[in-house]
């Protein structure tokens, strides 16, 4: 049996029962494979649900405002996903009508749309026969094949892109990709692969050798950039007992874009109270009279891809208004990235 054939076989057999996968509707298998860029099924099943619930349509979600979008993609991270997402979709009602491109190449045309992203899209709804390559696809092709060309190197890319085209199933295009993803996700996962139940353990390359630990080549990553964040938390605590703090939105290209976060002072090392005593009005300019507590006295150390972010709070109480102050009870209604979240869940005020 060919290659293909034994992915449709092992599919049709344990393929998992997941929200989008018995539709064809093309919101809802680009909403799902956006979701699931850099993020788990376990993870992203329920925000895929809560986007469906909260935008069950692509119109919904190009009129809903940015905010609204970040508030709910909160905690799965590389935010730019959300926001390119968002423009999708104003891209597809503003000049496709409401209706989704149904050809690769048009896919590609949407922000944030990719290769990979545009094949499964153009085979999944519209059968179109485009060969997906996703981490789990270079994770198969590379141990099945013996493959040790690096996968996210310029050769890899275009020759794992090229193999892929080889081996699908044009005719079953939209099983055959699906299958091959699942397959990857479950049979041949990274760590602890089930390989004495493959139906490839008489033929992969990777098992008969040994190598299937060594399967795929990566190069290594960009080195890790430290930085050191101080949060600073103003509260003021007015004659009813009302509480007020106050709450920034990030700005630039950098990371979590026009998301909110507390007052922030970065320095090119780690801080302690003396040196925020010092230091705090360089982003409070106008508190008066304060007292200043230390929250955590080891730092978090919050990791992004490429930046290690160092990060202490600041508690700084004070008996005066400041400006841009927010009753606390509403800073929840803001999207944050996950590291303030977990604090505001964390911190009684």
């Amino acid at each position: 049996m060919s290659f293909s054939g034994k992915i449709l076989d092992w599919y049709h057999i344990n393929k998992r029962s997941l929200p989008w996968r018995d539709s064809t509707e093309p919101y809802k298998i680009w909403l799902s494979e956006i979701i699931l860029q850099q993020t788990r099924v376990a993870q992203g099943t329920p925000y895929y649900l809560r986007f469906i619930e909260t935008f069950p349509t692509v119109d919904d979600l190009a009129n809903a405002n940015e905010e609204q979008v970040l508030k709910l993609w909160q905690g799965l991270g590389y935010y730019s996903r959300a926001r390119n997402l968002h423009a999708a979709a104003k891209m597809v009602v503003d000049d496709h009508g409401g209706k989704f491109p149904e050809s690769y190449q048009q896919l590609l045309t949407l922000k944030g749309v990719g290769d990979y992203t545009a094949s499964a899209i153009s085979s999944i709804c519209f059968n179109e026969p485009q060969a997906v390559v996703d981490g789990n696809v270079y994770r198969v092709l590379a141990r099945y094949y013996g493959i040790n060309t690096p996968i996210n190197s310029t050769e890899g890319i275009k020759y794992f892109k090229s193999l892929a085209e080889k081996v699908m199933d044009p005719d079953h295009i939209r099983d055959y990709n699906q299958g091959i993803m699942e397959f990857g996700a479950i049979q041949c996962s990274p760590k602890k692969p089930l390989c004495l139940h493959c139906p490839f353990s008489d033929s992969c390359v990777a098992l008969q050798k040994g190598l299937v630990d060594q399967l795929p080549v990566k190069l290594k990553k960009t080195k890790v950039r430290n930085r050191y964040f101080n949060y600073l938390i103003p509260i003021y605590k007015d004659t009813s007992g009302n509480q007020f703090t106050r709450l920034n939105q990030r700005i630039g290209k950098g990371i979590w874009q026009n998301l909110w976060e507390f007052p922030l002072l970065e320095s090119k090392n780690a801080l302690e109270i003396d040196d925020i005593t010092i230091r705090y009005k360089e982003v409070l300019d106008t508190l008066q009279s304060v007292e200043i507590l230390e929250y955590n006295e080891n730092a978090i150390v919050h990791k992004l891809s490429h930046q290690h972010l160092h990060t202490r709070f600041w508690i700084i109480y004070t008996d005066t208004k400041f400006e841009n102050q927010i009753p606390v009870e509403k800073i929840t209604e803001f999207p944050v990235p996950v590291l303030i979240a977990d604090f505001i869940k964390a911190f009684k005020f």
